[in-house]
């Protein structure tokens, strides 16, 4: 997954479980298709003008801000609307019938010189950019909040919008605790089963399977634009956000009014080359972390070899996965949970020092650690009444990222990929090559992105960071150069995307945001 780093945890599933959030929609149903492939909805195709929408709002400050108490910034002055609006199922057939975007608006008492409204998305895909709307609240500059308002929406099929839901809570454990990379004829037939099940469950719960795509999605995004009375929109988009974000401005250059994409998803780059890219950019970061624990010597908990200590406990917990001490918790650490768990703490150099507690931890017989880091990265969390949760992160991911794919990789192939890429990338690789089996049975008529271009849309910041593990930061090049007229805001740094982690990066995207200026070409922020 592509998603930012920078979502309040802690708030996941708030919105979920809140009487009269959650929406559900019938549609127009999709059939299974025994060669998806061969049929691919064209995402330039001319498409009748959808009506003119609305947003209903509700103030739900009281909801919202107890769930903030404790949090950095959160005496700010700000009242939370919560909102509905209907949009297409299909954007082909306008009048036909709709489902129903859930959207938060982050509003700062005293705002003066108000441009209009920034909206967010989290990335993922199947981030609910309702939850970034609220922790953007607390830690963008103030600077900012007195010019806009905070606007995210749950994209179609996401959180509250619709969402979709093709696993129950136990398979989505089984699932989480499955080898990382199945090896043994059993463990591969088992990776196929699931992934042909997956998708016959997905059609089955929710018709309008091929309508939660990328294209259709920056249609939405178009429809907030108008609801919310900007005649351009302003965007802040982080990871897969970028590529949500460049496809708007394909789709629509001449309504971008000032689009910071940070964390650039490579536009030039197919399934197979991208997953390759990011294997090697968790790789890095992975490699980073290591000599990260090196360098802090007695104080890191891994002693002199890290990588040592790394490996012994993978091999411990595909052995014998380590049950928890806590009575409470049921689950056993597998290598899967423990690989998970590492992947997690790339997203932010911050958990690096987590991590390898959560290592030393678990090697002693607790594996609490491993088990938070993993539980943040899919969206598993605990309510107050004690009852376990996921959010549909993981489902809506791979349904959009299916939906949008052109490219069926065979299981031969796949098995190729991974021997290859292992090699390359002992720690990542071999697994990050069996997820491109996920789309390979995906039953639906896929909706391809168009080609990225936006030569005569106003110019956009794409910021790229140097160690980035989830869009190496040759995706930020490319993406400027596709785009046209976009200029590139380098961090050298760690973790994924940037804004707003240095004063830096920070300076340069309030100017741009505010007065359309952008930072001199060439602009390398340091660490």
């Amino acid at each position: 997954m592509r998603r930012s780093s920078l979502m309040l945890g802690t708030l996941i599933g708030v919105l979920l479980v809140t009487a009269g959030c959650t929406s559900t929609v019938t549609g127009l149903a999709t059939p299974a298709m025994s060669n998806p492939a061969s049929a691919y909805v064209d995402p330039l195709a001319p498409l009748p003008t959808p009506p003119t929408p609305n947003i209903t709002w509700d103030d739900c400050t009281n909801l919202i801000k107890p769930q903030l108490s404790g949090q950095p910034n959160s005496d700010r002055d700000i009242t939370y609307g919560c909102g509905r609006l209907d949009v297409p199922v299909d954007y082909a057939h306008p009048d036909a019938k709709t489902l129903s975007l859930f959207l938060v608006k982050a509003h700062l008492a005293g705002q003066s010189n108000r441009i209009g409204s920034l909206v967010v998305n989290p990335g993922g895909p199947g981030g609910s950019g309702a939850d970034l709307a609220i922790g953007l609240s607390l830690s963008l500059p103030m600077g900012i909040l007195q010019r806009f308002d905070v606007v995210g929406f749950d994209p179609r099929g996401v959180g509250n919008s619709a969402p979709l839901v093709c696993l129950d809570r136990a398979q989505k454990d089984a699932e989480a605790a499955s080898p990382p990379r199945p090896n043994t004829p059993a463990e591969i037939t088992n990776f196929t089963n699931h992934a042909h099940q997956f998708a016959s469950d997905c059609l089955s719960k929710y018709p309008n399977l091929e309508h939660l795509n990328t294209v259709e999605t920056a249609r939405d995004l178009d429809l907030i634009r108008n609801a919310l009375g900007d005649d351009k929109l302003s965007y802040l988009g982080y990871s897969y956000g970028t590529e949500l974000g460049a496809v708007y401005a394909t789709l629509f250059p001449n309504r971008v009014r000032a689009f910071v994409l940070d964390g650039a998803v490579d536009p030039t780059l197919n399934d197979v080359e991208s997953d390759h890219q990011q294997a090697g950019g968790f790789e890095n970061a992975y490699n980073r972390f290591l000599q990260h624990c090196i360098a802090q010597g007695s104080a890191c908990p891994l002693d002199s070899d890290p990588a040592a200590e790394v490996t012994a406990l993978l091999q411990q917990t595909a052995a014998a996965p380590i049950a928890s001490p806590d009575p409470k918790e049921t689950r056993k650490a597998t290598d899967g949970i423990v690989t998970t768990a590492i992947i997690s703490a790339m997203y932010d150099e911050t958990s690096w020092d987590e991590l390898s507690k959560a290592i030393a931890s678990a090697k002693a017989g607790d594996p609490t650690g491993v088990f938070t880091l993993a539980d943040s990265y899919n969206g598993r969390y605990t309510d107050s009444s004690g009852t376990v949760h996921f959010s549909n992160l993981l489902d809506a991911n791979a349904a959009i990222d299916c939906n949008d794919s052109t490219q069926v990789v065979s299981l031969d192939q796949v098995e190729s990929y991974s021997n290859a890429w292992a090699e390359q990338y002992p720690m990542f690789g071999g697994s990050f090559a069996w997820s491109l089996y996920t789309c390979t049975p995906w039953p639906t008529r896929r909706h391809p992105l168009p080609t990225i271009t936006a030569p005569t849309a106003a110019p956009s910041l794409v910021i790229g960071t140097t160690n980035d593990p989830a869009t190496p930061y040759a995706g930020a090049i490319n993406l400027t150069k596709a785009l046209g007229t976009a200029r590139l805001l380098t961090w050298d740094g760690d973790g994924h995307t940037a804004y707003p982690k240095t004063s830096c990066v920070s300076n340069a995207v309030d100017d741009y945001l505010i007065s359309l200026s952008l930072p001199p070409n060439g602009l390398v922020c340091p660490a």
